[in-house]
């Protein structure tokens, strides 16, 4: 049945996109076209500048030269940047308001400068960071069924132990979103294969009154994909539901992501590792491709699935 219906959905999408999305990725790729001829005749130009000044070889003459080959160069850049800035927004709104057409969508608002805070992010106590480098980008916010969530794509990095390089924390979408009814108690979910690199954040949470709690989770597939501690008056499957470690685990194997689970009595922090930038375009080459879109489509679909699979199976 879910099969089905994911199915039937992105066969709506199909449509949609031949009606509303095209159109705008047409206006798009004009721009771009525009853009790569600019970047092709001012490429052309420069040369031509270059060999005049090494053919004169007068210095004066070359350094009043460069100046105006400075501020185009400087121009062409403002073009490609604005191209990549309005590019994003633009389909992102149109893939919402499809969104929004769906049964238990609401609200989808999207802001392509906001982000979810550091603060929100290291209240989750997934990972134990100072987050020395933190940059946040595309916030989308909404309502699921009866439940409020917000989250955008993150880049977190810390100064390594040794060295004075910026290792990654975490890469991807971070989501929170609230429970429409009370509840209590204190979760973490871990990627098992991750374990290590979080053996920090996971003594932080036993010095706080977690332990792992493996033994309470029934779900076989789950607990060899994931490691799960709680405080001790946690009642963990009342609130990691068999339904819902099944949904998480279908959503790993679909994806192939990792993702981090933290529930703080009616918060749930989310963190799903995605090694990219979502739907970024190309100057060099066309963006005028459904299988792009789609994608981008289906990485929001599945992730506010996972919203709806935590307010449906409480």
């Amino acid at each position: 049945m879910e099969e089905e219906l994911t199915v039937k959905r992105l066969e709506e999408f199909r449509l949609y996109y031949n009606h509303t999305i095209h159109p705008e990725l047409v206006r798009q790729e004009r721009a771009r076209v525009r853009i790569l001829r600019l970047i092709g005749f001012s490429f052309f130009i420069l040369l031509c500048l270059l060999a005049i000044e090494l053919y004169i070889g007068i210095l004066v003459i070359t350094l009043f030269l460069s100046i105006p080959i400075v501020v185009y160069i400087g121009y062409l850049i403002v073009r490609v940047r604005q191209f990549i800035q309005t590019f994003k927004p633009s389909v992102v709104r149109l893939i919402l308001d499809f969104m929004s057409q769906m049964p238990n969508y609401s609200d989808l608002e999207y802001s392509p400068d906001k982000s979810i805070s550091k603060k929100q992010f290291l209240s989750s106590g997934l990972f134990a960071t100072k987050a020395d480098y933190f940059l946040g980008e595309d916030h989308i916010q909404g309502q699921v069924s009866l439940m409020e969530f917000e989250m955008s794509e993150l880049l977190v990095r810390q100064v390594a132990p040794v060295g004075n390089r910026l290792d990654t924390t975490f890469e991807g979408v971070f989501l929170l979103a609230t429970f429409s009814e009370e509840t209590q108690g204190v979760i973490r979910v871990w990627p098992r294969h991750q374990r290590q690199y979080h053996t920090r954040a996971i003594k932080e949470f036993t010095w706080e009154g977690g332990k792992n709690v493996d033994e309470e989770i029934l779900n076989a597939g789950f607990r060899e994909q994931f490691v799960v501690y709680a405080t001790e008056d946690t009642h963990v499957v009342g609130i990691l539901s068999e339904p819902m470690q099944a949904a998480i685990l279908d959503y790993t194997i679909k994806t192939g992501k990792d993702i981090y689970i933290a529930f703080e009595n009616r918060k749930i922090y989310a963190g799903i590792t995605e090694p990219r930038d979502l739907l970024e375009p190309s100057i060099f080459y066309t963006n005028l491709r459904f299988d792009l879109i789609r994608e981008f489509y289906e990485d929001i679909y599945l992730i506010l699935r996972v919203v709806m699979y935590f307010d449906q199976t409480r």
